[in-house]
């Protein structure tokens, strides 16, 4: 059975950020329209999404021809080009679209994004960067920052609470922590309660502020050996 279709999505710009985004949406269950001035990327989308369209979105008319203030949510994937990506999100403001999400390259690209009517802005390359860089400099096995320095990370479990409940490790009060979930080599992830026993390979899905999450993690590990990120 096909999943639910959810409110349709407009994505200008199919890149490999616009691209990724317009396709994880459709198998979402969300119908996706996407336009990109590119025919060749016109074509290699077009069997993956609902509708997909040659046009120049910098233009209030063409937008407005694609019935683009029809849609609750908007994304613009240009990147490369930052003055067709800022036309793009000026001609979406004008035409009262009330959701629009835009890609930015850098903290200048951003703002001006924001001022020209974007109502979320993205920087995917500086949050891959960033994530990949902790990643190699610490013991986090992953790695998904919130802003406002509050985050959450997967870890091997410290040797310092292996053997023990969550409720005696006192991981928020020794460590700043909130141990989430808990995933066992061969078992299903399981949600963590003050009775969890962590055991030596366990895999901690942890949150907290970055500094408390990155000094948990390079706590020694347990001397099982570590599982695999897919495990």
């Amino acid at each position: 059975m096909s999943a639910k279709k959810r409110n349709p999505v407009l994505v200008i710009g199919l890149g490999r950020f616009g691209g990724s985004v317009a396709r994880t949406l459709e198998r979402m269950g969300h119908e996706v329209l996407g336009v990109d001035h590119d025919g060749t990327r016109v074509q290699e989308y077009a069997p993956h999404l609902t509708q997909v369209v040659e046009a120049d979105c910098t233009d209030t008319r063409c937008l407005d021809k694609l019935g683009a203030n029809s849609f609750e949510s908007v994304v613009v994937g240009i990147g490369s080009d930052i003055e067709a990506s800022v036309l793009a999100v000026l001609a979406l403001s004008d035409l009262g679209v009330q959701n629009i999400w835009a890609k930015a390259t850098n903290e200048n690209h951003g703002r001006i994004l924001e001022r020209t009517g974007a109502h979320h802005v993205v920087f995917p390359e500086q949050r891959m960067g960033e994530r990949v860089a902790r990643m190699l400099n610490e013991r986090l096995l992953d790695f998904i920052s919130f802003g406002d320095d509050f985050a959450i990370a997967r870890v091997a479990a410290p040797e310092t609470i292996v053997g023990l409940p969550l409720v005696t490790s006192e991981c928020r009060k020794k460590f700043d922590v909130t141990v989430i979930g808990v995933k066992r080599r061969g078992e299903d992830f399981i949600h963590a309660i003050p009775d969890t026993l962590i055991m030596p390979g366990d895999l901690l899905v942890v949150s907290g502020k970055v500094e408390n999450l990155e000094a948990f993690a390079a706590l020694q590990p347990s001397t099982a050996e570590p599982q695999p990120s897919g495990a």
